[in-house]
């Protein structure tokens, strides 16, 4: 059984930093792309980063320059390091792993953290 677990969130100001981690565990034996999602009120869930097992990396424009995607593959571990946060980066974000192959070399899909709440206060 695969788990993602997420770590990191929390209450910060307008302008603060944060550094969200999410590490997968279980028979894991490659996954393709780790990434960062999130969802705030009444809005559907939208991609912020993503990076490959390569380290190629997408960004959302509205993060862009402001957000640091970073991923060690020997630990199945994404981090999310979040720089001068507004108000509206206010959502529930959740960690995302793409394409994932087990050690039986069964392909599983796509797997999806329970999400971490971030707010920001202006």
């Amino acid at each position: 059984q695969v788990r993602l677990v997420e770590s990191g969130g929390g209450l910060v100001q307008a302008g603060g930093s944060l550094r969200l981690s999410c590490a997968a565990s279980g028979s894991i034996f490659s996954i393709n792309y780790m990434g960062w999602y999130r969802q705030a009120p009444g809005k559907q869930r939208e991609l912020v980063a993503r990076i490959s097992s390569g380290g190629s990396r997408n960004y959302a424009d509205s993060v862009k320059g402001r957000i640091t995607i970073a991923r060690d593959n020997a630990k199945s571990t994404v981090y999310l390091q979040i720089n001068s946060l507004k108000p509206e980066d206010t959502a529930v974000y959740y960690c995302n792993a793409g394409g994932l192959v087990n050690r039986d070399s069964d392909y599983l899909g796509n797997y999806w953290g329970q999400g971490t709440q971030v707010t920001v206060s202006s």
